[in-house]
């Protein structure tokens, strides 16, 4: 017969093979072009990333080092000092010369990137030698004339350094009481740091990167190699861009060239990468060849296979369908009397049947445990996702706290401490997994005074709170994720966020709703989490390992505690803002498909 099992799983096989044969030899070249097209994107957006980072960090540690230098009490003594030149004695400029030089030491060797500072009025006149060409350099007049205050490469002998080539971060030197402009302040860090890490950024073989100003400047030192058009014609298009990074591509000279930028937050730098298609992809055209070669000869062995295989296990597998149309039908007795007829030379079908046998046992005494397993699981992911929100609230308090030692504010550190200490006597609780809807709003109150502090006056935020509503039973944690995206995503669009949080009672539902004034969800967004299925959305969560801590987390906590009991809406333009609303209904039993966790 041809079409008995044999004969089609032979010609099955064949069939498959020949696909997978034509497909490496024509399409996988073009897929290779394209995931290896993708891959670079990626992989050069991810180091274009992480060189910008490394660069914020140096030039920010620049920065405050130039406004603490600006406000020192030695610096603005030292300039009225000079400012008064003919009152003081030379000794006294001596002494306050050599203080602050003191001073500016012990500055720059807190610094992590062996920075260097001199400061100069605008006669020449600086704190470590004058400098009588002050006025003459090029990078003093376009400080004066353009407010240029990210200097490129180059030397400067009059400096306080031992630096062969750097770059300089430029302050404006004017005195704190009158505002009177008198010089600058200048931050050097070697041009090295930047080059060298530069130098890690790889596109293919021969990709190039480079720094550089909008007008094609190199802010390093060294030749552009990349061509003239090239250079000028990405940089007019980057110029035009309102994006901050991107890819253009450009024709030249028989050549088409990937350029990939990124525009800087520092002054007009730009960090600009490029390499040539034929370049980027001159191996896949050998793994064209390859793969032809390697798949005609795969092909060939695997028809011999397919053959030897198709009349191998047609027998065993033939009474193997016998045995599962038992089990189907729930026949387990007369499927395990058949099992021990079943005999097979083929160790795979071998293991299969024996797999199989066994299987016919678990079975059974599996679907009498399933109901017990399926609750044991649901308590587990309950607490799963429970346990994501103290890490994760840990984490953000302690970055605060940092933030404002780091300013200074020992007394808003106090503050914070004294409020983390409440939340997480209130986390640590871990005798019941409910407590009071009141004290859930202290928790929250406690929190929110930490970003007050955090944010001062970019942030406003109420606490309405129903007096019918703070003895109503909720599960803990529920709200303050719900504060942390409004804030987040307040702050994307606006310099200002607007919180709203309030309780109410309405019959035998409590609502709790979050608004604020931030960028908004798209319906896209809105519907998915309104049609999200409970199972789906659990497993979702889990598996973003505490990194999708926020509104999918409470409402996967929700549904899971709650069932049918629990509901929510949310009503959000782009923009414009969003409220979260999320009922709950008290006085009445836990659905069934929710879990009972009251001790």
């Amino acid at each position: 017969m041809f079409f008995s099992l044999r004969n089609r799983m032979f010609v099955i096989f064949t069939l498959i093979l020949t696909i997978p044969f034509l497909v490496l030899s024509i399409i996988i070249p073009s897929w290779f072009t394209t995931i290896i097209e993708d891959e670079t994107i990626s992989s050069t957006e991810d180091m274009m990333d992480q060189y910008s980072f490394y660069i914020d960090a140096i030039t920010v540690q620049a920065e405050d080092l130039g406004k603490q230098v600006l406000v020192n009490q030695s610096t603005q003594q030292w300039l009225k000092y000079e400012k008064k030149n003919i009152e003081a004695n030379s000794s006294d400029r001596y002494l306050l010369r050599n203080e602050l030089r003191n001073q500016l030491n012990s500055m720059v060797l807190n610094n992590s990137h062996t920075m260097s500072v001199s400061i100069f009025l605008n006669d020449g006149t600086g704190i470590w030698g004058d400098h009588p060409l002050l006025e003459e350099t090029e990078w003093f007049k376009d400080f004066s004339n353009h407010d240029q205050r990210w200097v490129k490469a180059h030397t400067d002998s009059y400096g306080h350094n031992d630096m062969d080539v750097i770059n300089s971060f430029l302050i404006p030197l004017f005195d704190m009481n009158t505002l009177d402009l008198s010089g600058v302040i200048k931050v050097n860090f070697p041009s090295l740091l930047l080059k060298t890490a530069l130098g890690k950024i790889k596109l293919g073989e021969t990709g190039r990167a480079h720094l550089l100003t909008r007008h094609g400047e190199n802010v390093l030192s060294g030749e552009i190699e990349t061509p003239q058009y090239v250079l000028e014609h990405s940089l007019t298009q980057i110029n035009e861009s309102k994006q901050s990074k991107g890819l253009i591509e450009t024709a030249y000279d028989g050549e088409e060239y990937y350029v990939f930028f990124q525009k800087l937050t520092v002054g007009d730098w730009v960090l600009f990468t490029e390499i040539t298609k034929s370049e980027l992809f001159f191996k896949v055209d050998q793994i064209q060849k390859r793969l032809l070669m390697t798949s005609g000869i795969i092909f060939i062995l695997t028809l011999i296979a397919a053959y030897l295989l198709s009349t191998n296990i047609v027998g065993p597998l033939g009474k193997l369908a016998k045995a599962m149309g038992f089990l189907e039908r729930g026949e387990f007795s007369e499927a395990k009397g058949l099992m021990p007829t079943i005999k097979s030379d083929n160790h795979e079908v071998g293991y299969l049947i024996k797999v199989f046998h066994q299987t016919i046992d678990r079975l059974n005494h599996l679907i009498k445990i399933e109901y017990e397993a399926n609750l044991r699981r649901k308590d587990a992911e309950y607490k799963a996702l429970l346990l994501q929100i103290n890490p994760h609230f840990l984490n953000n308090t302690l970055e605060i706290i940092g933030g404002l030692a780091a300013q200074g504010k020992n007394k808003d550190v106090i503050n914070v401490s004294v409020y983390l200490g409440r939340m997480m006597r209130y986390s640590l609780n871990t005798h019941s997994d409910e407590v009071k809807l009141g004290e859930e709003i202290n928790y929250i109150r406690n929190f929110t005074d930490i970003l007050k502090l955090r944010y001062e006056d970019s942030i406003s935020i109420e606490i309405e709170e129903d007096l019918e509503t703070k003895h109503v039973q909720i599960i803990k944690f529920v709200i303050q994720p719900l504060v942390e995206n409004a804030v987040k995503y307040s702050f994307i669009e606006n310099t200002f966020a607007k919180i709203n949080i309030r309780t109410e009672k309405c019959g035998n539902k409590t609502l709790i709703i979050v608004e604020d004034n931030g960028m908004g969800m798209s319906s896209e967004v809105i519907l998915e989490l309104m049609n999200v299925d409970i199972y789906n959305e659990t497993n979702d969560v889990l598996a973003s390992k505490g990194t999708s801590i926020g509104l999918k987390n409470v409402l996967g906590r929700l549904k899971l505690y709650y069932g049918q009991n629990f509901s929510f809406n949310i009503d959000s333009e782009k923009n414009r803002g969003t409220k979260i609303t999320l009922c709950i209904k008290t006085g009445g039993a836990i659905h069934d498909e929710g879990i009972n966790y009251r001790r």
